[in-house]
């Protein structure tokens, strides 16, 4: 497989786990949202801890949900990496299948994730604190979130994740093996220490909804930007910063969470 032909694919990828993510929360839209589902049943009046067929309270097709979102956010912050790798392969005999390797261990530890915060989602729903659009019911828990996610900015862990994430370079020379097998073990832990460094902006979907691709889409953007060689370190004390005082605004007007 040719270098070009890898880049192809890899964007024709993320496109299809956009569309996936598009077509699901319109199928989300006609089940949950006031309209009737298949046996004629407004799902949103529904108590979560009653027994429910709707996919989305089931973990086979809430991972499926959680594993297209996990390709359509963190592949596109994966670019810069790739480009890292790219620049290497004309110093240090980089492969396309060395490349392969990464992209690949990089996703599959995602999906990891994503099994674990689909199981957290259902906790959160069958205990009452989510409803089916995976949106906090209470304005409070909302804010805490946020500013959970806030203060995370300021760390020494995210400081730690977000080095690897934001300079792979340096990962990959102290780690440096061509082969796939070598992507497989670099890329695994650049997936590690990139869950480490983001998995903040993917539990905000419990605030804005987890399938409100404008709110997704919007972290997707954050995750993004913090990866920027040139603006990465620039923005991420920032962003925590508005992560906080979006919090306290919530808890000084919880009103509007509903709009109000």
């Amino acid at each position: 497989m040719s270098r070009s032909a890898l880049w192809v694919g890899f964007f024709a990828l993320i496109l299809l786990a956009w569309w996936m993510m598009y077509v699901m929360a319109m199928d989300m839209d006609l089940d949950i949202l006031g309209r009737p589902g298949p046996m004629g049943q407004n799902m949103a009046a529904m108590d979560p801890r009653m027994p429910m067929y709707m996919p989305m309270a089931n973990f086979g097709p809430l991972f499926g949900m959680w594993a297209a979102m996990m390709a359509a956010m963190m592949l596109p912050t994966l670019i810069p990496t790739m480009r890292a790798y790219s620049d290497l392969t004309r110093t240090a005999n980089g492969t396309t299948a060395g490349l392969l390797g990464v992209v690949l261990a990089y996703f599959l530890i995602w999906v990891g994730f994503a099994a674990l915060i689909t199981g957290v989602q259902l906790a959160l729903l069958f205990g009452g604190v989510i409803d089916m659009l995976g949106v906090a019911k209470s304005p409070y828990v909302a804010a805490g979130l946020l500013i959970a996610v806030g203060v995370f900015q300021f760390t020494r862990a995210k400081e730690i994740c977000h080095g690897v994430c934001h300079s792979p370079t340096l990962y990959f020379m102290t780690r440096w093996d061509p082969s796939f097998i070598g992507g497989l073990k670099m890329g695994a832990g650049l997936g590690a220490f990139c869950v480490g460094c983001c998995w903040g902006f993917m539990s905000l979907g419990f605030v804005g909804g987890v399938m409100n691709l404008a709110w997704m889409g919007l972290a997707t953007l954050f995750m993004i930007l913090e990866k920027l060689p040139q603006v990465g370190h620039v923005v991420t004390k920032p962003m925590g910063v508005l992560l906080i005082l979006a919090g306290l605004l919530l808890i000084a007007m919880p009103e509007l969470a509903y709009g109000g």
